[in-house]
């Protein structure tokens, strides 16, 4: 039963997070104001606006003006209750880390659609997740809370706040230095930052390592398909925020240095 109840507020929350990667590069608000149709601005009214089902109940429009809503909001609300429901799963009896966890991960799930859309990282999203990771240490399995110390879990997710923070503005130091234009932005940097606080200075380096490879293999099958051109940019944002979210399941043994 808890799993339903994790799926079905994974649901309302992946919902809420179509509307923060839909107004937050507009720089709307996302607390106020009710959704409306991107095409008419129609008001959606409640009964259209239940997640995942309402768009399979209007087969993909808008009631309204009958113009075709993308598939991608339903996608995401899915997605985000799977996610929801498999956090939970993964750390039974933590509430408030468990609670915590689906909250870091949505703001990774918006970071990771507004990097897509804009290749903007929004500071409010990468700096609030540092923000919230140093305090929530003190319940975080992945730092060893619970432990004899509250000192160490503080301790560690500060130090892996700066090794993310030192590794990823490493990386595009030299990145811009060898390519001679710029490899990845400050958000990347405060964003892996953010994620170091969270999952420690080994949970960054396992971030940055399973990003770069899913980023590379996107970028190596683009380029295959003649989709993209070896200059073109990618947004990194939804690689980095896709090997965080791995973290918070498994931590890679990589050992040495980050144990």
């Amino acid at each position: 039963m808890e799993l339903v109840i994790a799926f079905l507020v994974g649901a309302i929350l992946g919902s809420f997070l179509n509307v923060v990667a839909y107004r937050v590069p507009k720089g709307r608000s996302f607390v106020t104001g009710r959704s409306h149709c991107p095409h008419c601005r129609a008001l959606i009214a409640f009964y259209d606006n239940i997640p995942v089902l309402s768009w399979f109940l209007l087969a993909g429009r808008c009631r309204r003006c009958r113009k075709p809503i993308s598939p991608r909001y339903p996608a995401v609300e899915f997605v985000f209750a799977c996610l929801t429901a498999a956090l939970w799963s993964r750390w039974p009896g933590q509430t408030l880390w468990g609670v915590g966890v689906v909250l870091a991960c949505g703001a990774l799930l918006a970071v990771a659609l507004i990097d897509w859309d804009t290749f903007i990282i929004p500071d409010g999203l990468s700096l609030g997740l540092l923000a919230a990771g140093i305090p929530i240490s003190l319940v975080n399995p992945l730092l060893g809370a619970g432990g004899q110390s509250w000192l160490l879990p503080l301790w560690f997710s500060v130090r892996g706040a700066a090794v993310g923070f030192a590794m990823c503005w490493g990386v595009a130091a030299a990145g811009e230095k060898i390519f001679g234009k710029e490899a990845m932005g400050g958000g990347d940097i405060k964003l892996l930052a953010a994620v170091g606080a969270w999952t420690g200075a080994l949970g960054a380096f396992d971030c940055l390592m399973i990003g770069s490879l899913l980023g590379s293999c996107y970028g190596i099958a683009q380029m295959a398909s003649g989709r993209l051109k070896r200059s073109d940019p990618i947004p990194f944002g939804p690689f980095l925020a896709a090997g965080a979210v791995f973290n918070f399941f498994y931590l890679v043994p990589l050992g040495f240095p980050f144990v």
